[in-house]
């Protein structure tokens, strides 16, 4: 009978929940996509070929059990596939929201080979979780058994979030240390609320409270608090604090008002969504209103500072990329919208300089051509000569990617290995960094990456947590 519910994928198109009109969507920072009803669910879930090999499955750096949550969607037993995608995924609605589903678990749908359509997998995910809120299925945390160890996480984004959650659930004391105002690092501040609405991450540092997870926002380790008074409190330290160094341009007239780096005009933005009053915001220094916009970047950073653009009024939009759009590392699901709500794309050319004495009035543009591949197989921009020209700028955002902080020296802690990138040195798997009870996951590990995979090293580096406070626990019982 269950095999009667699925491989529809021959009579069902795929169809995607409703997306609002460019035109609407451009006046306000709602999400774009519209929810599943339950039947359309049903239906788009239904379409799964329950292949014995699920690639997507395999293509999901969590793992996720996607042909059998989809099942269970299909049949109509949601509360089951909301406990089933809750076992390897401790933020499924915010994965569904902003994964790249293009690249992961859709981009290798098996039955989209055979020309039928990838079946929507995030968006059934999203589905499956907001219906869990909205019914009660997401459960309080509440341990079985307190415990006295104690574990300090310093970075409130995706990957100490997921750790903090998988400890407290074993009764592990928890303390989170965020230099923001807000817990959920990017979620809440680089991510915005036109993929990522902040009620939705909200809501999880809420049900993360409640469950007792201990908070000390404000916190700049290394000026606020030293590391080593973090290490003297707990048995073991996670650090979890992403990356956040902007990759800047070394040219011409790059010091120019008007220059901004990517996280600042995203931050100052997301802020002004929460209600705060944002100085940079009021005096225009970081509001695109009225103002001709130029990004650098193709990048997901840039999609997102683009279509941010778009929202707070600019003039114009354009993106500066140095290849072509085949070759651009962001999802093509989000150049496409960024495109739909009036984003001009500016392939094959890079930023020589900027023009203007004090403030920004245009970017100096090389033309490029894309040469002989490069080690990992994309094609080399290469120059071509006379062809330069100004793009005129009132605003000019640099959206070319994050490098780690130095650590070591911020905090003061020289014995804290790094790699020649300037990420920690720490295990695989476990996320042991040099430092005795110390562990590291997520960006400030592995670099720049998706939140999908700083969830994964965070819950990874939770369970090595465990096993490390669990023989400390054994010794002292001896």
């Amino acid at each position: 009978m269950a095999g009667q519910k699925m491989l529809k994928f021959t009579k069902v198109e795929r169809d995607m929940p409703e997306k609002r009109p460019p035109n609407l969507r451009r006046e306000d920072f709602g999400e774009i996509y519209a929810e599943y009803a339950t039947a359309k669910a049903e239906e788009q879930a239904s379409r799964c070929s329950q292949c014995g090999v699920p690639y997507c499955q395999s293509h999901c750096p969590l793992h996720n059990n996607i042909p059998d949550w989809l099942r269970m969607t299909a049949e109509g037993r949601l509360e089951e596939a909301y406990e089933m995608s809750q076992e390897t995924n401790t933020f499924p609605e915010i994965c569904g929201r902003i994964c790249p589903q293009d690249r992961l678990c859709e981009g290798n749908c098996v039955i989209e080979t055979s020309g039928h359509g990838t079946v929507t997998i995030g968006s059934v995910e999203k589905y499956i979780t907001d219906t869990a809120f909205e019914k009660g299925w997401v459960k309080p945390i509440r341990p079985h058994t307190e415990r006295a160890e104690s574990v300090g996480i310093i970075g409130a984004g995706p990957g100490g979030l997921a750790a903090a959650d998988m400890l407290r659930r074993q009764g592990v004391q928890v303390t989170v240390y965020d230099r923001y105002d807000r817990g959920g690092g990017l979620l809440t501040y680089g991510i915005p609320g036109f993929k990522l609405e902040k009620d939705i991450v909200m809501q999880r540092m809420a049900q993360l409270e409640d469950g007792g997870v201990e908070f000390v926002l404000n916190c700049d380790v290394g000026d606020d608090l030293s590391f080593d008074a973090i290490r003297g409190k707990h048995e073991a330290v996670l650090i979890a604090t992403g990356v956040y160094k902007t990759r800047a341009l070394e040219a011409p007239g790059v010091g120019n008002d008007g220059i901004v780096r990517a996280i600042d005009f995203l931050t100052v933005s997301n802020r002004k969504s929460f209600g705060d009053v944002v100085e940079e915001f009021e005096n225009g220094e970081l509001n695109a209103a009225g103002k001709k916009v130029v990004v650098i970047g193709g990048g997901d950073t840039a999609m997102d500072c683009v279509r941010t653009a778009i929202r707070q009024g600019a003039e114009s939009v354009k993106c500066l990329y140095r290849r072509d759009e085949a070759n651009m590392p962001g999802s093509m699901r989000e150049v496409q919208n960024a495109k739909e709500e009036g984003v001009e794309f500016v392939w094959l050319s890079a930023p020589k300089g900027f023009t203007g004495s004090d403030q920004v009035e245009g970017v100096m543009v090389q033309k490029m051509r894309l040469g002989a591949p490069d080690s990992t197989g994309r094609q080399m921009p290469e120059l071509i000569e006379g062809s330069d020209y100004v793009e005129e700028a009132d605003l000019v955002v640099q959206a070319l990617g994050f490098e780690p902080e130095d650590i070591p020296t911020l905090w003061g802690v020289p014995e804290l290995e790094v790699t020649r990138w300037g990420t920690i040195k720490a295990e695989f798997t476990t996320g042991q960094t040099s430092l005795e009870g110390v562990f590291a996951a997520g960006d400030i590990v592995r670099g720049a990456s998706l939140v999908v995979w700083a969830i994964k090293d965070g819950r990874d580096a939770a369970e090595a947590i465990l096993e490390y406070v669990n023989q400390g626990a054994s010794v002292a019982a001896e």
